[in-house]
């Protein structure tokens, strides 16, 4: 099959295009035709070696995370799928390697695709929707009425959390640049900062929950337009004790990473608020748990651009030099 790999660590030029063999398929392993795969900041993070410490991946490592397709064969324990069925998922972080033309996913981590969505938007959504939902249900459990800050509601995660976070009743603000006002407005934001103009901080007050993408002083700001005992979940920020546990990291490992993020957790303490880092995780139920919101059209995919499965390369550029105005960049196989 052909695919997309890193031969080594660092920028664009340790990745190419190569023919690789088909996935061996275990008992719990449901093998799976990709028509479509989404592009996330992750895969460069992931290319260029900045997560190495965290995810020590063996190169050479086909890149990808994302994907939506149909099963072509099934392992011998597999009983929620058959051959033919239209599947999306984000495969577990250690069996990522969906720029491909064929997957092995454990049968855990797949899920049904939504019925009213096409093979593109279902490949938008997984690693992203997963993500707002393990921040927005799992850990800060978003209920009506609670005030929501959710940055970049133009992006990739940002688009979904505010749907998201709407259909879970709150009252949702979101920062976005000046051409994608309207655009979020429809996605549900009850608030718009243009960030180009407006510092979110002098507006925003009171809060009982943020999400945060962008990490840096954006987070610091974040924490203090929290009211007492509210919590900013980040995806960018430093990476907390609790992660490091997630993750199974050795003691010594354990300890940079509370190093890492002490003056976050020590700057929430003494505003009287909680800070917390989110390492998304795979899972096939949250998927499916998301489908009636999708196929109702509470969250609908946003897609930027599609490239072709062969253009994959480009496309990672797009999505790196920041091209893409809103949503998502996808390579589609067919």
């Amino acid at each position: 099959m052909k695919a997309f790999m890193v031969e080594k660590y660092g920028d664009a030029t340790g990745m190419r295009a190569a023919e690789m063999p088909d996935p061996q398929v275990g008992a719990d392993d449901v093998l799976v035709k990709i028509h479509a795969a989404s592009v996330n900041p992750l895969d460069m993070k992931i290319r260029n070696g900045d997560l190495k410490a965290i995810l020590p991946y063996r190169l050479p490592l086909v890149l990808g995370n994302d994907l939506a397709g149909t099963v072509v064969r099934v392992g011998s324990s597999v009983d929620r799928f058959a051959v033919g069925d239209e599947v999306y998922a984000r495969p577990d972080k250690d069996r990522i390697g969906t720029f491909a033309e064929l997957l092995a996913v454990h049968q855990d981590d797949l899920a049904p695709k939504p019925a009213t969505l096409t093979m593109t938007e279902a490949a938008s959504l997984p690693l992203v929707a997963l993500t707002a939902w393990q921040a927005l249900v799992e850990r800060a459990n978003v209920q009506p009425g609670q005030k929501v800050l959710i940055h970049a509601g133009a992006g990739g995660l940002g688009s979904i959390a505010v749907q998201l976070a709407k259909a879970l009743g709150a009252h949702v603000a979101t920062t976005a640049s000046t051409a994608k006002v309207g655009l979020v407005k429809e996605l549900g934001a009850d608030e718009v900062i243009d960030y180009r103009t407006q510092n979110f901080e002098e507006i925003l007050d009171g809060y009982d929950i943020v999400l945060d993408p962008l990490g840096g002083e954006n987070l610091a700001k974040s924490l203090r337009i929290l009211k007492p005992g509210g919590l900013a979940i980040s995806v960018a920020g430093p990476p907390d004790p609790a992660t490091a546990r997630e993750l199974g990291s050795n003691p010594v490992l354990r300890l940079a990473i509370t190093a890492l993020s002490a003056k976050t957790r020590r700057q929430a303490k003494r505003l009287g608020v909680t800070y917390s880092f989110l390492f998304m995780k795979a899972s096939g139920d949250q998927l499916r748990e998301l489908a009636p919101l999708l196929d109702s059209g509470k969250i609908r995919p946003v897609v930027d651009t599609v490239f072709p499965f062969d253009d994959t390369l480009h496309a990672m550029e797009y999505v790196e030099k920041g091209r893409a105005k809103a949503g998502k960049v996808v390579v589609s196989m067919t």
